[in-house]
């Protein structure tokens, strides 16, 4: 289901009402942004002109080469077998955090999906990847969607409270998705194409992306924290992780394992809106009233990337 871009920023700098909202001290350093990434839904199925198991390899790869430990958000369903045990065991032993992505991806904010069916196919999505030691009760709702009326926001709220978990929120959200379904039909057209020009368009896009909510964050807080960055386990980041993470090293921003950006206050936050979700400084910045005429719904989705891929024949 579509999420997803570019807003247009406005200048940096908070106000003094911001601010004395805003009780958290920053935890960045002087070095520039912190940045962790976080990658959603590990499968086994092939993508265009690469096999399931080199697509994993080479995510891995990417982060081990920048001696970077990432999250993945583990959705059951997708890896509920042989394989998958085969694809998240050298996520475990590499050191990366695995978290509950649920078991089934339901969009929560559906009137077909009540609380308990969500509590209860949470509680599934952990018993799958539980017994991994590197699992940790970091919960990531599927779609970015928290519920759309209190009974189910605060619902969950207290079922993951109740249970121990920390939200697994991402204050940068994006539409790598996007690029990657326009990837992969072009490799189906035409095995040999070349893949620079969607390299090209996913590295601005990122970037933008970043750029957006770390200025919002600035705005909003009053500071930079440690950022997450929401990607998926596509072909798109098997080709371009390692081109990503250089981007933001020789931009100046800072890579982080994830544990420690997790260890950021900010995450424990819990928005004060309806329907709640989206990027975490999304939420928080909907939540002071004052930024209502430039957030868009929701945050990202492939309807804002669509006309800038189109016009450049991607």
């Amino acid at each position: 289901m579509d999420r997803r871009t570019f807003i247009s920023t406005t200048a940096l700098g908070a106000t003094a009402a911001l601010l004395a909202r805003s009780p958290l001290l920053s935890a960045s350093t002087n070095d520039g942004p912190e940045i962790a990434i976080t990658i959603d839904d590990p499968r086994v199925s092939d993508a265009p002109g690469m096999p399931a198991e080199e697509l994993n390899s080479r995510i891995l790869q990417h982060l081990a080469d920048a001696k970077l430990r990432a999250a993945l958000f583990v959705c059951g369903m997708r890896v509920d077998n042989e394989a998958g045990r085969k694809l998240l065991s050298p996520w475990n032993d590499a050191g990366h955090l695995l978290g509950n992505h649920s078991y089934s991806h339901k969009y929560f904010n559906s009137k077909k999906v009540s609380l308990e069916d969500f509590q209860a196919d949470a509680a599934k999505g952990e018993q799958l990847i539980g017994s991994y030691p590197r699992f940790h009760k970091l919960f990531r709702f599927p779609f970015f969607k928290e519920g759309d009326t209190l009974e189910k926001r605060d619902g969950m709220r207290a079922w993951l409270a109740k249970n121990g978990y920390q939200q697994g929120r991402a204050t940068i959200d994006a539409s790598d998705w996007a690029i990657d379904a326009r990837l992969s039909k072009r490799l189906k057209e035409s095995p040999q194409a070349d893949l620079k020009p969607y390299r090209d368009f996913y590295l601005q896009h990122i970037w933008e992306r970043a750029q957006y909510y770390d200025g919002l964050a600035r705005r909003v807080l009053g500071h930079s924290p440690r950022h997450t960055l929401l990607i998926h386990h596509l072909a798109l980041n098997a080709h371009f992780l390692g081109d990503l993470l250089a981007m933001f090293r020789q931009r100046g921003w800072r890579l982080v394992n994830a544990d420690r950006a997790y260890r950021d206050p900010i995450y424990k936050r819990e928005p004060n809106i309806l329907p709640a979700g989206e990027s975490l400084i999304w939420a928080l910045a909907k939540e002071t009233g004052l930024f209502d005429s430039e957030l868009r719904y929701p945050g990202e989705d492939s309807e804002y990337e669509d006309p800038h891929m189109d016009a450049v024949k991607l």
